[in-house]
């Protein structure tokens, strides 16, 4: 059986931090806490679960300080969590088992990481990650921000899910400061920090510099999920800068880099229903149901874009056009999945005959 030490960078968790441990505890061997500065009582609470606390002056660099935190590790494996990630019971005995089965030979296991979820706890948006890594085999954390390791050797995809559930927002600015510091510096960004610098670009509504920044990347060298998730990104820009054209061209080039994805399909689907184009929408709805997740791809994956979202925005068009028996069969499939969702009780009541306020619209969701 392999052993693990869970490796986590901390400071001021006290809100999360015992969630955490608390799901950790039955398949972590070790506990490494690095405090990059608490000043709560983060490292009272993981002294109570026999964590090994270490200090770090923080220096706006993840990646030094998870490399720190697996310079402490003394068992057989390296796993990392955020302190507001979360294991489910069902996950922490997959993990276990995971413990008593898994080849020592095995250099790193992915593990799906679901950032957010619906009211049912069912994973909306999530791709896989590193998550447990074999200790001392020279694998290093890479990035000031949005740092990773570059999976290689022997790896392996396994069935467990993480789950992040944050409870409170951190600090939006962070991230973009640093690369800005980083650019003050005199670093040129490329690869994969250019591509996350134009997202921090694009969540700061700087739509210009953020199309620039991503059109730079697409130019250049970069993982081709990447590549493609940088086009849905460049396609945001173009929406809220009005280049219609340059909106479904970045839409259309991510179709350079693998098979269509729900995601593409989702979204081009719904810039022809804005226009009231219906069935140009219903063609791209249809298309995003026959796509598939690219479920080991590392890529980010939004569920509701290949079921859920494109059968409600169906119904819709459909019912535009008139052909009101589509539109009730795509209702129901809506309903199957979501039969919670408002906008589902809202159709569900216009298909009963029910008056309401606005007759023959049905809401819509928008994407998310």
């Amino acid at each position: 059986m392999i052993t693990i030490s869970l490796c986590m960078i901390v400071k001021n968790e006290e809100q999360v931090l015992r969630r955490c441990l608390e799901s950790a505890k039955s398949f972590a061997d070790e506990i490494i806490l690095v405090d990059t500065g608490s000043t709560d009582k983060t490292k009272e609470i993981g002294k109570t679960y026999g964590g090994k606390i270490f200090d770090f002056p923080w220096r706006d660099d993840f990646a030094a300080a998870r490399n720190e935190a697996f310079s402490k590790a003394t068992m057989d494996y390296c796993m990392w969590l955020d302190a507001d990630d979360v294991v489910t019971e069902e996950n922490q005995n997959k993990l276990k088992l995971l413990k008593s089965t898994l080849d020592k030979d095995t250099d790193i296991v992915m593990m799906k990481y679901a950032i957010s979820e619906d009211q049912n706890q069912n994973p909306l948006f999530s791709y896989y990650r590193e998550r447990l890594i074999r200790n001392k085999a020279g694998y290093l954390w890479e990035g000031r921000v949005h740092e990773a390791i570059t999976p290689m050797g022997n790896v392996i995809h396994a069935d467990i899910v993480i789950v992040h559930r944050k409870v409170s927002p951190s600090d939006p600015d962070r991230n973009l400061k640093i690369y800005e510091k980083m650019l003050a510096e005199g670093q040129t960004l490329t690869g994969r920090n250019l591509f996350y610098y134009g997202r921090e670009l694009l969540a700061h509504k700087k739509f210009q510099e953020a199309a620039q920044t991503f059109l730079d990347f697409l130019k250049g060298y970069g993982w081709v999920e990447n590549k493609i998730e940088a086009c849905y990104n460049l396609a945001e820009c173009f929406q809220n800068l009005k280049q219609e054209e340059e909106e479904v061209s970045a839409l259309l080039q991510s179709f350079l880099y693998a098979p269509p994805r729900g995601e593409a399909c989702f979204k081009l689907g719904r810039y022809f229903q804005d226009r009231q184009r219906w069935q140009e929408a219903i063609f791209w709805y249809e298309s995003a149901l026959r796509t598939t997740p690219p479920l080991e791809s590392g890529g980010f994956i939004r569920w509701d874009y290949y079921g859920y979202l494109p059968e409600i925005n169906l119904c819709v068009c459909y019912d535009h056009i008139g052909n009101r028996e589509k539109a009730y069969e795509y209702h129901l499939k809506s309903k199957a999945r979501k039969p919670e969702a408002e906008a589902v009780k809202w159709n569900m009541r216009y298909f009963e005959g029910i008056p309401m306020d606005e007759p023959n619209l049905f809401a819509e969701h928008m994407i998310q």
